[in-house]
């Protein structure tokens, strides 16, 4: 079936629409051999699609990462290419795109992937052991000084349903900050508060302790629960995503991966809707 080609560039996580359509407009992308133009469609199952010279192969095999990023670890979008490569261009993928219905048994494995001890890489790119780069890309970021789990697979559509603010998908966050957090302080990050000339939605917030809470959000604005912090007079010095839907890991070390359990991947595309 015929799509729009920046439709189908980011149904399959490559880029946003948005940067699909620079993609086209520069002459990047090609059907069959020809630069396409903008608003053009092709079916990716019958045509061939290019971007930047990469051909955009069926993909067979869905993969699904958890990470426990780092404090001090910069999350960039692998099609950015910010990391330790310079300003060589890359537009992301090598190839991994394709059939939605089709998941690898591959993503069962239990095993967890170990880092070199020194955490000098300056990008999250530079974590991924070499046998997954240009295969998964991350799901979202977490700040530089913020730390926790991190989603990475090669499914567009997943990444699509948990990053798009139309399906409000929670995420779960331990917060520590210099003094102790009143109650009034949460009641007001429970009911929403402006920043950034918005108002965040209502939020799960817990006092878990004098000077920690958890809370879950259903939206991520930019360095959000620190712009919240800061509107109350609170000041964020620890920041620890602990949950992505259904996904939680007590257990993962800080700079360590592992694939998904079949159950963990069950339910996550289950839980939004896949």
């Amino acid at each position: 079936m015929q799509e729009r080609l920046q439709k189908i560039l980011s149904a399959r996580g490559i880029a946003s629409r948005r940067k699909a359509e620079e993609y086209i407009t520069q002459g990047l992308v090609k059907v069959n051999g020809t630069v396409a133009l903008l608003g053009q469609k092709a079916d990716p199952e019958a045509d061939t699609i290019e971007v930047d010279g990469t051909v955009l192969e069926a993909r067979k095999e869905m993969l699904y990462y958890l990470m426990n990023k780092p404090r001090g670890v910069v999350t960039t979008n692998i099609e950015t290419n910010k990391g330790s490569e310079g300003n060589k261009k890359d537009t992301g993928y090598k190839g991994n795109t394709g059939n939605r219905g089709e998941r690898s048994s591959f993503i069962s494995s239990h095993s967890s992937i170990s880092f070199p001890s020194s955490l000098n890489a300056p990008t999250i790119r530079d974590l991924l052991p070499s046998n997954l780069r240009g295969k998964i890309f991350p799901i979202g970021r977490l700040d530089k000084d913020s730390e926790g789990l991190l989603l990475f697979t090669n499914d567009g559509v997943l990444a699509n349903r948990l990053t798009h603010p139309k399906f409000d998908h929670e995420k779960e966050y331990e917060v520590t900050v210099t003094y102790p957090i009143t109650e009034g302080a949460l009641e007001k990050m429970r009911k929403g508060m402006m920043i950034l000339g918005e108002k965040t939605k209502p939020a799960l917030v817990r006092k878990t302790g004098t000077k920690t809470f958890s809370i879950t959000l259903t939206e991520g604005k930019n360095r959000q629960i620190r712009r919240m912090c800061q509107k109350v007079g609170a000041e964020v010095v620890r920041l620890v995503r602990t949950r992505i839907m259904t996904i939680r890991d007590l257990q993962l070390k800080p700079g360590r991966m592992r694939a998904l359990t079949d159950a963990e991947r069950v339910g996550l595309l289950a839980a939004v809707g896949l």
